[in-house]
Formats: C-alpha cells, sequence, structure tokens
C-alpha cells in the first residue's frame, strides 16, 4: 500500500511538472510574440542564423517540439526552404537544454522563491488586463515546475526506499545502453516532451534512485523520442514538410548513435569528466552532471552535421518522393493549421496571406479595365481564375482566423477583427472587378459600344480607383497612414463623379449622343467603380481603426 501510495505521488509530481510546463510555454508564447516574429524574419539561407534562430525560438518558447511543429508548417506553406528549416531544427535541440540546467540549478532556497512566483502568478491571474495575467501564466507555470519537481523528490515518492528500491531493481535488469535509450524514446513519446523527460531524469539522478551511468543512455533516448510530435505534424502535410519531420528524426538519431558509441566505448572517462567538472555528492551537483551532457549532446551533434545540410535535404528528397496528383489540391500559400499553435506566427502569416489576395484582386481590377476601355477580352479566363483564388483564400482564411482568435491575447482580437472586414471588403471588389469584365463581354457579344466621351469618362474615373487602389494598398501592406487624408479625398471625387457622370449621361441620352441600349451597362459601371472606391476606403482605414470603420 505504501508503494502504490509512493507511486501515486510520483506520478502527481510528473503531471505538476507537465502542466507548468505547458503554462509557461503557452505564456511565452502569447508574450514573446514580436520577438519570434523579428526572429522569423531573419530567416536566410545562413546555416548559423538559422541555427540561432532555431535556438532563440525554442529558448523563448521552452519547447522543441513547438518549434519543429512550426517549422513544418511554414515549410507546408511554402514560406521557408528546406534548406532554411534545416538549421532551425538543429537549433531547436539546443534551445531546448536551458530546461534541463534550470532543473539542475534548484534548491531550497530557489525553490522558496519558486513556490512564491506561483502563487502570485495564480492571484495575477484574477487581473483584468491581459499583460498581468499572462506574466502571473508565466510566473505560475515556472513555480509548478519547481513544485513538481519537488513533490518527484519528496521522501513520499523518489525519496522512499520502497521507490528506490523499485526502480534499482528495474534498471538492474534494463541495465543495457540499447534498452535504456529505448526506455528514453518511449517515455518522451508518451509525455511528448524531451524537456519534461530530462527534467525527471535529472529528479532521479539528484535523488539516487537513477544513477549517472544510466542516464546518459536515456537522456540519448529522450532525444529521438521528442520527434514524435514533429512526425504525427507532418501527417497531411506536403512533401517538404514530411522532409523536414525525417531531417528532424534523422539528425537526432545520428546524434544518438554517435554518441551511444562514444558514452559505451568510453564510458568511466566521462563519468569521471562530469564528475571532475561538478564534484560532490550534493542533489546539485548529480543534476548539473546530467544537464550538462545534454547541452555537450545537443550542442556537438549540430556542429558536427551543420556542414551536411545540403546532403541531409538530398537524403530527405531520395526518400520522400513528390507525388504526382492528379488534381491539384487548393491551399492557402502562406497559411498552415500547424501554425494555430503559434499564434503570434501565425497572425504574421495572415497578414501575408492577405497581401496576397490584394495582389490578386489588384491584378483583376486592372485587367477588367483594360476589357472595359479596350475590348480585351482574351484574359477572361486568366480574371475567373484568380476570382476563384480571390473567393477560396477569403473562405479558407475566415475559417483560419476563426481557430485563431480563440488563442490569441486581446489587442491581436482587434487585428483579427479588421482583418474580417478588409476580407469581406477585398472580396467585394474582386466581384466588381468579375462584374466590370462580364459587362465588357456582353457588350461585345451585342456589338455595342460606349460613345467616345462615355469612355473617356469611365477612364477617368478608373484612374481614380487605381489612384486609391495604390494608396490603399500600400497603407495595408506598410501600415502607413499618410496617404490615408489623399484617400479619403479620392473617395470624396469618386462619390462627385458618379453624379456628375450619371447626370452627363442622361443630357447625352436627351441630345441622341449615346444609345439607350448601352444606358444599363454605363450606369453599372460607375455605380460599381464608386463601390470599389468605397471598399477601398474601407481597407486603407483598417489599420487606423481595429474593427474597421464600414462605408
Amino acid at each position: 500500500m505504501q508503494l502504490l501510495q509512493s507511486l501515486i505521488w510520483l506520478l502527481a509530481g510528473v503531471g505538476v511538472f507537465i502542466v507548468g510546463m505547458n503554462f509557461m510555454s503557452e505564456a511565452l508564447e502569447k508574450s514573446a510574440g514580436e520577438g519570434m516574429k523579428r526572429l522569423l524574419g531573419r530567416i536566410s539561407n545562413n546555416r548559423f542564423s538559422g541555427v540561432g534562430i532555431g535556438a532563440g525560438v525554442t529558448a523563448i518558447i521552452q519547447s522543441s517540439s513547438a518549434t519543429s511543429v512550426m517549422v513544418i508548417g511554414l515549410v507546408n506553406a511554402g514560406v521557408m526552404t528546406l534548406m532554411q528549416a534545416t538549421p532551425i531544427i538543429m537549433g531547436a535541440n539546443i534551445g531546448t537544454t536551458i530546461t534541463g540546467v534550470l532543473v539542475a540549478l534548484k534548491n531550497d532556497y530557489f525553490n522558496m522563491l519558486m513556490y512564491f512566483a506561483a502563487f502570485a502568478g495564480v492571484m495575477m491571474g484574477f487581473f483584468k488586463q491581459e499583460k498581468v495575467r499572462i506574466a502571473g501564466l508565466l510566473c505560475s507555470g515556472l513555480g509548478l515546475i519547481f513544485v513538481g519537481l519537488e513533490v518527484m523528490s519528496s521522501e513520499e515518492a523518489f525519496g522512499n526506499p520502497l521507490v528506490e528500491t523499485m526502480f534499482q531493481n528495474i534498471f538492474s535488469v534494463i541495465d543495457f545502453p540499447l534498452l535504456l535509450i529505448l526506455v528514453g524514446i518511449v517515455f518522451t513519446a508518451l509525455i511528448q516532451s524531451s524537456s519534461a523527460a530530462t527534467g525527471v531524469v535529472i529528479t532521479m539522478v539528484g535523488t539516487g534512485v537513477l544513477t549517472l551511468d544510466l542516464a546518459l543512455f536515456i537522456v540519448l533516448g529522450a532525444n529521438i523520442g521528442t520527434c514524435v510530435t514533429a512526425l504525427l505534424a507532418s501527417v497531411g502535410a506536403n512533401a517538404n514538410s514530411k522532409r523536414v519531420a525525417l531531417i528532424h528524426f534523422t539528425f537526432n538519431v545520428l546524434g544518438t548513435v554517435f554518441f551511444t558509441a562514444i558514452v559505451w566505448i568510453f564510458k568511466e572517462p566521462m563519468i569521471h569528466l562530469l564528475v571532475s567538472l561538478f564534484p560532490g555528492s550534493d542533489p546539485m551537483s548529480l543534476q548539473m552532471r546530467v544537464s550538462v551532457f545534454h547541452v555537450i549532446f545537443n550542442v556537438s551533434t549540430t556542429c558536427l552535421l551543420l556542414p551536411f545540410v545540403k546532403q541531409l535535404v538530398q537524403y530527405s528528397c531520395r526518400v520522400i518522393k513528390d507525388k504526382e496528383q492528379a488534381e491539384a489540391v487548393r491551399t492557402l500559400k502562406y497559411i498552415d493549421d500547424r501554425l494555430l499553435s503559434m499564434p503570434p506566427v501565425a497572425l504574421m502569416q495572415a497578414k501575408k496571406e492577405m497581401d496576397y489576395m490584394f495582389s490578386l484582386v489588384e491584378q483583376n481590377i486592372t485587367n477588367s479595365f483594360s476589357a472595359m476601355q479596350a475590348s480585351a477580352l482574351s484574359q477572361g479566363g486568366e480574371i475567373a481564375e484568380t476570382e476563384t483564388v480571390i473567393n477560396f483564400t477569403n473562405s479558407a482564411l475566415t475559417k483560419f482566423l476563426i481557430k485563431l482568435s480563440a488563442n490569441v491575447e486581446q489587442s491581436d482580437e482587434l487585428v483579427i477583427g479588421s482583418y474580417f472586414h478588409v476580407l469581406n471588403d477585398l472580396e467585394r471588389i474582386g466581384d466588381h472587378a468579375e462584374n466590370f469584365y462580364e459587362i465588357a463581354e456582353e457588350m461585345a457579344a451585342k456589338k455595342i459600344t460606349f460613345s467616345e466621351r462615355a469612355r473617356d469618362d469611365i477612364k477617368k474615373m478608373c484612374d481614380k480607383v487605381l489612384q486609391m487602389l495604390t494608396l490603399s494598398r500600400d497603407a495595408f501592406d506598410t501600415l502607413n497612414k499618410e496617404g490615408l487624408p489623399q484617400l479619403a479625398s479620392l473617395e470624396e471625387e469618386t462619390d462627385k463623379m458618379k453624379k456628375a457622370l450619371t447626370a452627363s449621361h442622361f443630357a447625352r441620352l436627351a441630345e441622341g449622343d449615346c444609345s439607350i441600349d448601352v444606358s444599363p451597362y454605363y450606369c453599372s459601371v460607375v455605380a460599381g467603380l464608386e463601390r470599389v472606391a468605397d471598399h477601398l476606403v474601407n481597407v486603407g482605414y483598417s489599420i487606423v481603426s481595429p474593427v474597421g470603420d464600414e462605408k
């Protein structure tokens, strides 16, 4: 009975530790949005900067699994190449070692500080301010990590002689490197966190339940087990995303094989080196030996394999080949559902997707104006296909933003709210562009044309709208407010032009200068251009008012 109680106590400690890890990771993801955006903005083909970005992002969010899932999402969306993704995956393994070092540094005074942090974090959660609540989540998460560690190392858990004897008997049976590596793989795969698995191993070494020579092999196995999350994330993704997961797995397997051989052959010198670095039998010294080995393993593996990034990419391409699909599956250009686990990055990619949608709308507006003014009907298929992409992007991105809105902080909720308005405006502009082309097509079929004066008037109004489109897109792309007064002024001019052109048209009809047959088309074009101008103002001013002041 006492053994059962100790095991339950032990599991409770592991549970509290994992909850603390999740709390802290969630808080860091929310609070480090701008930092991650800056890091991701520096993505290049430079291998060393890639390693730095991977290590930095993982150190910020305390989860190599989350980083790998994010990278798979970016590769799947076509934002990042395999050559860029591989060093970032390598760097993520370095960033995840920070948790182990923190665990090893714990002592009575440090624990007391962390317990207070947990309490303070819970109290901060009652505040209304979003930033205070996020800081509270971070504090409570950090505190709970050490509460969990303390529970695991207490006399009721690992400190119980019965538990210690049980684990010693278990490890005496599986006292074989490959079996120990398998234990590390399975344990990490189950809890899907190498940081948590390493933290448990470090605690076991600190309490004397596990010897250092056995712990090293379990830590090596944990680095393979952490690949399970990335492998699962690649299911259903494109070939390149599967290759990222394969590279992640291969990298960790190669590193584990290399270090297993070294530790297996040179176990005594390795143990002696770690003991000499941290002499003494106190828990901190025992724990630091494991955490330092974890750092050495990941840094060394990265240094060894970084020169072979190109070869790893080529290997992944040979193993996972591109499949020819009978029917192309339409997807968003920059967005992938895997990015939902990283809200700041997902929001940044949503902005890129909307910029791309804006370029499609601009393309269709320009082509439809050419069709009206010069009866150039050769681009009808292109306009129809582009309109299909615009409609798909509007629908798919709206669904994505709805999912994302549940995971972002309050300030980003306002941004997402404005994006819904912008999407609606862009989709409506796309509809008007298609209508303009259909008008030109119908008039060509009926062999009727606008009078020269009517064409000149429509061209002037089209030029105004194109000028507004440039200002609106610049405002939305760069968040530049300088052109907004001019945008509003042009919109007022188009309102006046609509009234003036309509009156002028009816005057021409009375004078017999225009045919009654073109009247419906002329009025539709003028009214459509005025509505496009309204939508463009809405888009431009979305950067001023988070909820958008729809006209």
